[in-house]
């Protein structure tokens, strides 16, 4: 089409339905976004909430090739308002990619904005450093290391397992790069810790829970990599378990508690449930079965789709249907070279999975896929998945759980244009406001233009 802005605006005029912002936020989280020199903050001492790297590299480059937004972070997040297209508030994961089309940069006032194809699309704001990251453990580390808050501060994301026990390209998530982003922080002397001890987590929750006095964050995920053998004598459900069981302890009600884990059996999955845990997020990756086996195949082989599937159905009885949400990677079912290679077979596929979960009051989301370059999938396919297929998507969605009855789902904030905090996808920036939301933002820290 001869410009990204025209091929943007043309799918915005093929699919008007579809909230213009997340159209724009899809683009951002598919193929990233490049960061003037002016647009950097000064990291953990300046004014600017960093990136803080929660779980993977979310980065179309190693830090190597990041150039200076490597030594000075970009923004966790991003906030796109007005502009031409007057877009509504609308909070973006930050993934950076110095060739990308989209540029952040500050205008000679020193007010930042999102150019497209060198033209000033919206103004951009930047999260402020919140209060509880000015202060540190009682044994020098950072709150941000232990427990990092992200979208807009709504959810305190606590990756306490840093690397995955599926370890190898023949076991390996083929789009996953949570081994490596565990090694190229070490390597570039980062903190970044293995294995989170459950009383730093705590002291870390205690100065979150002193200082965030505007009660932003509202759920905690639990989360790591799989456990296939065992992290400190702790099998998985147990390993994640009990940092769930002390959080609820110190801090009953505090916040919605929610793990990222495997399709465990369905006696795992009830300890979870007695250590407190709110929500659980099985997540089942890819919808094609084919794929799944190709995609991830140490899940095949120490689980199986099947028995996956089967599994995340159980834990509907013991959760209920409307607290068990598994993700899916939106975008690597089209991923060469096994990937389908047209976005109507795609989207067919991804809907016969939405609506085998729908039909069940399951209510699946997904991640924007983004290509890291680290991962088999990310090397064949830097460009990630077509924009229509994810425009399609957001479409197909709406439409599946509108066919079921089914509403947003708990524990991701207020769903809508201008209302969602959800930061990587726009699942909820395209679904309707709820009526028992009252029509107001979610509480959230205030952004900073500069």
């Amino acid at each position: 089409m001869g410009s990204r802005t025209a091929l943007v605006e043309d799918l915005m005029e093929r699919f008007p339905h579809v909230p213009r912002e997340a159209v724009f936020k899809e683009d951002l989280l598919r193929g990233g976004v490049a960061f003037d020199p002016s647009a950097l903050s000064d990291n953990e001492a300046g004014e600017v909430k960093p990136k803080s790297y929660f779980i993977f590299s979310f980065d179309h480059g190693t830090l190597p090739e990041l150039g200076e937004a490597a030594l000075r972070r970009p923004p966790e997040e991003i906030i796109l308002t007005g502009g031409p297209y007057d877009l509504r508030r609308t909070v973006v994961s930050v993934r950076v990619n110095p060739a990308s089309p989209y540029r952040v940069a500050a205008d000679d006032d020193g007010v930042l904005g999102l150019y497209l194809d060198g033209k000033r699309i919206s103004d951009v704001g930047v999260p402020p450093m919140p209060e509880y990251y000015r202060h540190t453990l009682s044994n020098g580390k950072s709150v941000m290391e232990v427990a990092p808050t992200i979208q807009w501060g709504y959810l305190i994301y606590l990756t306490v397992f840093r690397v995955c026990q599926y370890f190898g390209a023949k076991e390996e998530c083929q789009y996953c790069d949570i081994n490596h982003n565990w090694r190229q922080h070490k390597a570039a002397g980062r903190p970044y810790t293995g294995v989170k001890d459950v009383e730093e987590v705590l002291e870390a929750l205690e100065i979150i829970d002193r200082y965030d006095t505007a009660k932003a964050s509202t759920a905690y995920t639990l989360t790591g990599g799989a456990i296939t053998k065992t992290v400190s004598g702790r099998d998985e459900a147990d390993f994640y378990g009990h940092y769930a069981k002390a959080i609820e302890e110190r801090f009953p009600g505090r916040w919605i508690g929610k793990v990222v884990a495997q399709a465990l059996p369905r006696d795992d999955v009830q300890r979870f449930k007695d250590y407190g845990v709110q929500i659980y997020h099985p997540n089942y990756e890819v919808w094609d079965e084919y794929l799944f086996k190709m995609f991830c195949p140490g899940k095949e082989r120490y689980v199986g789709r099947d028995e996956w599937h089967k599994r995340i159905l159980d834990s509907a009885e013991i959760f209920g249907a409307r607290n068990v949400i598994p993700n899916f990677v939106a975008g690597v079912e089209m991923a060469e070279p096994f990937g389908f290679t047209t976005v109507d077979e795609a989207i067919a596929s991804t809907t016969e999975g939405l609506r085998f979960f729908m039909s069940q009051g399951i209510t699946p989301r997904f991640t924007t896929w983004c290509p890291e370059p680290t991962t088999p999938l990310g090397k064949a396919n830097p460009q990630g998945a077509p924009l229509e297929y994810h425009i399609r998507l957001l479409e197909a969605y709406r439409a599946t759980m509108d066919d079921f009855g089914l509403s947003s789902p708990p524990g991701y904030g207020p769903p809508g244009p201008g209302r969602a905090v959800f930061s990587v996808s726009s699942f909820m920036d395209s679904l309707p406001e709820r009526p028992e939301d009252g029509g107001t933002a979610a509480p959230s820290e205030a952004a900073t233009g500069a």
